[in-house]
Order: structure tokens, then C-alpha cells, then sequence
């Protein structure tokens, strides 16, 4: 019976395992449409500014992610390629005014395709940024993509510990549109495994998919 204790604790189950991507303070954190942060106005204690050249002042990320942001911004411009820090964290009282204003807009249905609802959404969990070009080009269009920046950030942001999280083609399990210029910092050897895996965050750590509420 000990040894059989000791191999279950050595050895979690599926589901055990998938409950360390829910704990909000935890890099693997997964935050989607089913699976929203517990408490949903949590924040991180660890918000720092990262040096990098941002669109506004105060942008800020966890000291972990700002450090990988900070290393992949001067990767990018090793290689000639200038990226800018459009949006990084947003707290739950930000997200309720941006969800909000997505809904004026384009009605609920239209805004949960490319915003998420406050407490679902992974830039409130210090983790996730939105980059774009430094002159601007395509600032948060799917365009983005299509630029040297984009396509920049698409082969290299995995060896900083970054992903493209809302890819083309994918928008039946991640519920969003694509967003080639928004990415979640997850660790470089979590990274290096979702892009093994396909690219899909859900799909790579074992969740299912997350198309609606």
C-alpha cells in the first residue's frame, strides 16, 4: 500500500495535472473562454515595467515575462527588426471597460470573437502582450502577420519563452480570431513543447477546446 501511495503522488493523474494551469499565479497558467482566473479579479503582485520601447508609458508585465520580453525585443533588433509593446497587463476593472466597448461596437457575439470578458482574459494575468511594429504597420490587424515584424515574431518568439497564442486556423479551439501579434509568455521549454505540439496552447497541455462560454 506505501509503495502504491508513493507511485500515485509521484505520478498525478490527467486531471490533477492540468489543475497546475489553473492556478493564476503559476507562468502555465491557461485562461480561455471555459477556463476563467479563480478568483476572477485576480492580480499579480509582480508587475514590473519592462525596458523595452512601448506605445505608452506604465505598460507592465510579470517580472518573469518582462524579463523574456525584454530578451526577445533585443533579438529582434539584433536581427534589424524593431518591435514596440502595444498592450501588456490589464487589470479586471480595464478588461470590463474594453469588453464593454467591443460590445458597442460590434454586439456580443462579434466582441467575444476578439475580446475576451473580464476574468478570461490572459492579459490580466501579467503574462500575455501584444507587440506590433515600431512604425506602426498593422498595429493589432491580422496584417501584422504579414510584416517583416510579424513574421519575425512568429519564428522566434518560442526560443524566448513566448507563443503565438490565437493562430490561423485555430479559432475552433481557442474561441478568438487570429492574433498574430498577441503573445503569452509560458517559459521557453512550455514553449518549445506547444509548438511541437502544434502551435495550440489548449491542444499541447491536454484541454479541451474553448470555442464559446
Amino acid at each position: 500500500a506505501a509503495s502504491s501511495a508513493a507511485a500515485s503522488s509521484a505520478a498525478p493523474s490527467a486531471p490533477a495535472a492540468r489543475d497546475g494551469h489553473r492556478n493564476p499565479s503559476s507562468v502555465r497558467v491557461l485562461v480561455n473562454k471555459r477556463n476563467p482566473l479563480q478568483p476572477a479579479d485576480w492580480a499579480p503582485a509582480d508587475l514590473t515595467v519592462p525596458d523595452i520601447r512601448s506605445t505608452r508609458d506604465g505598460l507592465t508585465l510579470r517580472a518573469e515575462a518582462a524579463t523574456a520580453a525584454e530578451a526577445l525585443f533585443a533579438a529582434a533588433a539584433a536581427d534589424g527588426v524593431d518591435l514596440s509593446l502595444v498592450s501588456a497587463y490589464r487589470s479586471y476593472s480595464y478588461q470590463q471597460g474594453t469588453y464593454a466597448g467591443w460590445v458597442q461596437q460590434h454586439g456580443r457575439a462579434g466582441a467575444d470573437r476578439i475580446s475576451a470578458r473580464p476574468g478570461h482574459s490572459e492579459h490580466q494575468t501579467g503574462l500575455a502582450m501584444d507587440v506590433g511594429a515600431a512604425d506602426a504597420a498593422c498595429t493589432l490587424e491580422q496584417c501584422f502577420g504579414d510584416t517583416p515584424e510579424g513574421a519575425w515574431v512568429a519564428r522566434h518568439a518560442a526560443a524566448h519563452g513566448w507563443i503565438v497564442r490565437y493562430p490561423a486556423g485555430a479559432e475552433d479551439v481557442t474561441g478568438y480570431s487570429p492574433e498574430p501579434w498577441h503573445l503569452r509568455y509560458v517559459g521557453t521549454p512550455a514553449a518549445a513543447d506547444v509548438v511541437r505540439s502544434g502551435g495550440v496552447l489548449e491542444t499541447a497541455w491536454g484541454f479541451a477546446p474553448a470555442p464559446g462560454y
